[in-house]
């Protein structure tokens, strides 16, 4: 009997259950194997049509779903903002609209907007996946960090994770402040206080002091600076950021001996860590994360499509 996911889409951690997480992180565990074989081809998602809607740059998170979509033998088509009629100011809704009267069997969108991919799954007919939208969550790159941590310390419960970086403005913090905990991680945040949300879920710590806050942690998961905030949120230059909050291999010695380290991309190297450990291949998982990305996305595209196809648990 396989495993059934009870919800339509997968638009945020929010409203998720832990038993919901751990099935589309054991789901994934199947396209880890497959993925490192030589053919991966699987037609399970052969005659359905799969719209990645990206409507911000990306790279990991865009070839991802779309070497997902075409490895379990889905028809990808990439929506291309730059040359689309939202130029000329058409509105996300008509966007939508106009997509959903094509029939798609499963859409993935990213916006800048927060609540943006809500607002399109409110009005298509098929399963949607959030990419990203705005600085409100990034599902599926919480889940491929939760699977990497799984793969590489064997669990989840009880691991100390310090997410370090701007967390105010980031949805892959978003996503991991509602997921690692509900699995039963430690969670804790560090960052200059601009760079802090006003309020914290119940059981995170925050810390200003950045070697305090990674003192003992098992995982160290490092943020991107969004430079086009840093003017807004620090009076610091990128030079000072790198000295009061940048991941050097000394100051990695305050963390747990054997603490890995994560980052989400693309990284800024230098300025929120040290080009030489993020290539570390004893203590980094940034490129594990990348690869894992994929096997987890191949499962949303599995779970989610299971219904239209007629899979039933």
């Amino acid at each position: 009997m396989m495993p059934a996911y009870r919800h339509r889409h997968l638009l945020g951690i929010e409203g998720l259950s832990a038993a919901d997480l751990t099935l589309i992180l054991d789901e994934a565990e199947q396209w880890v194997s497959f993925n490192r074989g030589l053919r991966k081809q699987d037609d399970r998602l052969a005659g359905l049509t799969q719209i990645n809607a990206f409507f911000e740059n990306s790279t990991r998170t865009l070839f991802s779903f779309e070497i997902a979509g075409k490895r379990l033998g889905a028809q990808v088509a990439n929506f291309h903002v730059a040359a689309s009629s939202v130029k000329k100011g058409e509105s996300l809704a008509d966007t939508a609209l106009t997509l959903n009267a094509m029939r798609p069997d499963v859409m993935v969108i990213r916006h800048e907007a927060n609540g943006a991919a809500a607002d399109v799954a409110a009005v298509m007919d098929c399963p949607v996946i959030n990419a990203g939208d705005g600085t409100g969550e990034h599902p599926t790159q919480a889940l491929l960090d939760a699977l990497a941590i799984r793969r590489r310390l064997g669990k989840i419960e009880g691991v100390k994770v310090a997410i370090c970086g701007d967390i105010r403005h980031s949805r892959v913090a978003g996503s991991n402040l509602k997921s690692l905990p509900l699995l039963g991680a430690e969670v804790r945040v560090v960052g200059p206080p601009s760079l802090l949300p006003d309020r914290l879920p119940e059981g995170v710590e925050g810390f200003t002091d950045f070697d305090q806050g990674i003192a003992g942690a098992d995982i160290v998961m490092m943020l991107r600076v969004q430079r086009e905030r840093m003017a807004a949120a620090l009076s610091d230059s990128l030079g000072d950021y790198h000295a009061l909050y940048g991941l050097t291999r000394e100051r990695l010695e305050a963390a747990n001996p054997s603490a890995m380290v994560m980052h989400p991309g693309p990284m800024n190297r230098g300025v929120e860590i040290d080009g030489a450990l993020a290539d570390d291949p004893q203590k980094s998982l940034i490129v594990e994360q990348v690869e894992l990305g994929v096997a987890v996305r191949m499962a949303c595209l599995d779970l989610l499509t299971r219904e239209r196809r007629g899979v039933t648990a």
